[in-house]
C-alpha cells in the first residue's frame, strides 16, 4: 500500500532504539525524510546509517540530545523546522512504589512524558494547519487504559497527555492535522527488559523466567515485534488516515480484556 507521504518530513523522537527506531524505519520505507533524535549519539548514528543504507533516496538527519530539555527540542526543530509528521516518544520513568517518589520524581516524569510532547505539538501544529497536512502520533503506553501498579509515574504523566490531546485533536482535524496515540503493550525492547529485570530481582528469579511468564500470559503467546509497531505508526501518518483523530490505539496482542 502506498500511504501517500513520500517526500514528507518527519521528526521522530527517541528513535535510536526500540519503538522509536521502528517508527523511523517504517516512515523511511514510505519515502519520508526523517530527523532522528536520541540522547545516545553512538546508537543514533548507527540507526541513521542503517536507514541511509536501506533507503538511499531519503534524507536522514540525526540530532543527538535530550528531547525532554528545551535545548534538545530547539536542536530538533532547528534541524527540521517545518515537519509534516511528528512522532512524540520518550523513555518512561522507572518503576517503583509511590511512597518513595519525591516531587522531583513526579516533575521529571511529567516533563518527559507529558510536557515535552505538548511543547513539540505547540511548536509545530500551527505550521501543519497552515499547510493543510499534519500527522502527530504520541507513543504512550497500554497503561493509559490499564494502569500498571509499579509504573505509577508513567500512568499519571501519560494519562495527562492523553487528556490534553483529547481536546486539541478535535480542533486541528478540520485542517487535515490529526493527533493520535499508539499504546504499546509488551514489545521486545530494552525498556521491557529493564522492567523485567527489576521484577526478576524482586522475586528472586531470572529475567528469562519473567519474560517467559509474561509472554505466556499474553493472548498472542508472545511479545510484539518493534516493526509491527512501526507499520501501525506509518499507517496513522498516511495521507488517507485523515479521518482518524483523538484515538488511543492499543497494540498489545489482545492483553486488555475490555471491549472499548
Amino acid at each position: 500500500m502506498d500511504l501517500g507521504i513520500k517526500g514528507r518530513r518527519a521528526i521522530v523522537c527517541a528513535s535510536s532504539k526500540g519503538l522509536g527506531r521502528a517508527c523511523a524505519m517504517a516512515l523511511a520505507n514510505e519515502g519520508v525524510h526523517v530527523t532522528l533524535t536520541a540522547r545516545g549519539a553512538e546508537a543514533l548514528k548507527k540507526t541513521a546509517d542503517e536507514i541511509r543504507k536501506a533507503y538511499p533516496g531519503i534524507t536522514v538527519t540525526e540530532v543527538a540530545g535530550d528531547i525532554t530539555t528545551p535545548a534538545g527540542r530547539e536542536a530538533a526543530l532547528k534541524a527540521c523546522p517545518e515537519p509534516d509528521i511528528l512522532i512524540n516518544n520518550a523513555g518512561g520513568p522507572p518503576p517503583g512504589d509511590f511512597r518513595n517518589w519525591t516531587r522531583d520524581d513526579w516533575i521529571k516524569a511529567i516533563d518527559a512524558n507529558m510536557l515535552t510532547p505538548i511543547e513539540l505539538i505547540k511548536a509545530t501544529v500551527d505550521g501543519m494547519m497552515a499547510r493543510k497536512f499534519g500527522r502527530i502520533v504520541n507513543i504512550t503506553s497500554a497503561a493509559v487504559k490499564a494502569p500498571i501498579d509499579i509504573l505509577g509515574l508513567s500512568n499519571g504523566a501519560r494519562a495527562g497527555l492523553t487528556g490534553f490531546v483529547a481536546g486539541l485533536s478535535r480542533k486541528t482535524v478540520i485542517s487535515n492535522v490529526t493527533i493520535n496515540a499508539l499504546l504499546p503493550g509488551p514489545f521486545d525492547t530494552d525498556r521491557l527488559r529493564g522492567v523485567g529485570k527489576a521484577e526478576a530481582e524482586k522475586r528472586g528469579i531470572t529475567p528469562d523466567q519473567v519474560f517467559a511468564e509474561r509472554a505466556k500470559q499474553n493472548p498472542a503467546g508472545r511479545f510484539g515485534e518493534p516493526d509491527e509497531f512501526g507499520y501501525a505508526c506509518a499507517f496513522l501518518c498516511g495521507a488517507k488516515a485523515g479521518y482518524i483523530t483523538g484515538q488511543n490505539i492499543l497494540l498489545d496482542g489482545g492483553a486488555f480484556p475490555g471491549t472499548l
